[in-house]
């Protein structure tokens, strides 16, 4: 062990050496080289019953890992939960298809995007209630109750959410990437589709499907577009914008047929959640 010490303060005095050129920032390098070399020392140093990094085995053949390990995962994984909320919920479509109708209304910022995006969580939270509540009652509170492992909670929390995906995702998507990622194993039931295919099959039809619910929304729009700016033409007025004389005819429009209701209740119900 003194021979590693040697060798450590040795690593130091050459490290700080390299850096007395740069005054301005010699003292954070200083103190980052050691704490770069003295962690992995003092792990050395531990017990090797260092229970922050324990794995053991378990009756069924699997590991069982100590808890330092699955909340050092559980935290890691929050990384992840934008692209979980942008490409594994209902979120994509609802964003895209509010912006369609703030494009077709001509509105410019309003609503503004916050305002977009808040209601596009609490409509995802609505969507997606009844998956987050079989995934709670299925994985979450078994495995807080230590009924199951991290592992199986895992496991039991990816069944609702590939249910909800399938149902959402078009086969031509699924078989599109099953092509191109040449995949030689036969695939016999749902089940067996891999996440890695799954997901991005899923985005691309959440895509698909919020551009045909916008396509959807701009042809009225456009017909009053099209009407006033013919209108005005045939007026002689060609220096008058057309978009400002269309807007109060559009709100008009949206406020006469209960506008957010139909786009929200249409939105809403085009998530097939059924059994």
């Amino acid at each position: 062990m003194t021979d590693n010490l040697k060798k450590n303060i040795n690593l130091i005095k050459k490290k700080l050496s390299s850096f007395e050129c740069n005054p301005k920032y010699s003292f954070f390098f200083k103190i980052l080289i050691c704490a770069l070399v003295f962690i992995p020392f003092n792990f050395a140093m531990a017990s090797p019953e260092f229970e922050a990094i324990k794995i053991l085995p378990t009756k069924e053949g699997g590991q069982s890992y100590t808890v330092t390990l699955q909340i050092l995962a559980l935290m890691t994984s929050f990384t992840f939960l934008p692209a979980f909320l942008m490409m594994m919920t209902s979120f994509a479509r609802i964003v895209i298809v509010l912006s369609f109708m703030r494009q077709a209304l001509g509105t410019m910022q309003t609503p503004s995007n916050q305002i977009i995006v808040a209601l596009s969580l609490f409509l995802t939270m609505f969507i997606m209630g009844p998956v987050f509540d079989r995934i709670h009652s299925d994985a979450i509170q078994p495995y807080l109750d230590e009924k199951i492992t991290f592992p199986q909670a895992f496991e039991k929390a990816a069944i609702p959410m590939r249910s909800y995906m399938l149902k959402q995702t078009r086969e031509s998507d699924i078989a599109l990437f099953l092509r191109v990622s040449g995949r030689n194993k036969p695939i016999n039931t749902p089940d067996e589709i891999p996440f890695t295919i799954l997901i991005p099959a899923y985005s691309i039809s959440e895509l698909k499907t919020a551009f045909q619910i916008g396509f959807l929304i701009f042809i009225p729009f456009l017909v009053i577009d099209l009407v006033v700016a013919s209108t005005l033409m045939a007026m002689g007025m060609m220096m008058l914008s057309p978009m400002m004389i269309s807007l109060p005819f559009k709100l008009m429009l949206f406020v006469m047929i209960d506008g957010w209701s139909l786009i929200i209740g249409t939105l809403t119900s085009s998530f097939y959640l059924g059994p």
